[in-house]
């Protein structure tokens, strides 16, 4: 029952820096965009305190190990896959024109509409 309350304020919390955003109307871009700011950090603080925000930061964490252990392409193999990738799309889009136009002189043919 805690955890439902605790976010219930963290929504709150977002809803009173929104709401601040639209009352500061008249004041300087930089303190209606620190208001939403603030509600939001008030409001992840708020989440981190529930049993669901403390499992949810875990698996952030957890991510943030997972992606620092995968091995990235180096830039060499990125361009060349990404020039194979382009080399594929370009002979699929010639290919499929071919069925296409292939296609439209058959049905033309059979419709009598050729020469």
């Amino acid at each position: 029952m805690a955890d439902k309350i605790k976010l219930l304020v963290a929504f709150m919390l977002i809803a009173a820096g929104v709401t601040g955003f639209y009352v500061l109307r008249d004041s300087a871009l930089v303190l209606r965009v620190l208001s939403v700011l603030f509600g939001v950090l008030l409001a992840a603080g708020m989440f981190w305190t529930t049993a669901s925000g403390k499992v949810f930061f875990g698996f952030t964490q957890d991510s943030v190990a997972e992606a620092k252990r995968v091995v990235w392409p180096t830039k060499k193999e990125t361009m060349q896959t990404t020039g194979v990738v382009i080399l594929f799309a370009i002979v699929m889009a010639l290919f499929l024109w071919a069925v296409d136009a292939s296609l439209l002189l058959i049905v033309n043919k059979l419709m009598g509409r050729g020469e």
